[in-house]
């Protein structure tokens, strides 16, 4: 089954609900013994980098992430879920990620409006699984004011233009992240969802 982490922060009903629409069976669960055992993993996320951390290292679900992440089971970051990947995150002060991924997350620069709030491209820098039937720079529905700002060159899969060329989706063998909201994106985020499921060898594919 797939599975949705619950650490007390993010649209949890809506992408249940998106996942539903697409006839997939979910699971929310805030515990890491459920965590440790699924199929699949969806990670989503609103709110504060530090307060999210905090909430995650309390009920344990860190450790268990890092396990099912390195025992190969697909994984998907959205939004704050993508950004928790990372090492360390600018916002609020210093606080320190899970680290699965190299690098940081930071603040859009001073002058710009933030959030960054609605519709923009995804500018695919490679092919991944998750694009699949995607058109290069389609648009999909963005709300934060960071981002991330990996190390390693190699894991960027997209980039999107707000006053600066920012990442805004990863992929590195089984773990994926994007930035922007697959369940508020209609028609390109529901493609989305539906490729990594596919992608985990819990929906038939489809050519």
């Amino acid at each position: 089954m797939l599975t949705i982490i619950d650490y007390g922060m993010g649209n949890l009903r809506s992408v249940y609900m998106a996942l539903g629409r697409l006839g997939v069976e979910a699971e929310i669960t805030a515990d890491p013994e459920k965590v440790r055992c699924a199929e699949a993993l969806i990670f989503p996320g609103v709110g504060a980098f530090g307060d999210a951390m905090e909430n995650i290292r309390t009920r344990g679900l860190d450790e268990a992430m890092a396990s099912v992440i390195h025992a190969g089971c697909p994984f998907l970051g959205i939004c704050l879920g993508l950004q928790l990947l990372f090492e360390a995150s600018d916002e609020m002060g210093e606080h320190r990620g899970l680290g699965i991924l190299p690098g940081r997350v930071r603040r859009f620069p001073e002058g710009m409006v933030v959030p960054h709030m609605g519709w923009n491209q995804l500018h695919q820098v490679r092919d991944i699984p998750l694009w699949r039937g995607i058109p290069d720079a389609s648009y999909a529905y963005f709300v934060h004011s960071y981002y991330v700002d990996p190390e390693d060159a190699s894991v960027v899969a997209a980039t999107t233009d707000y006053g600066i060329s920012y990442v805004s989706a990863v992929a590195r063998d089984n773990v994926y992240g994007i930035q922007c909201h697959p369940e508020k994106s209609q028609d390109v985020g529901a493609r989305i969802l539906r490729n990594f499921v596919v992608e985990a060898g819990l929906l038939e594919g489809d050519e």
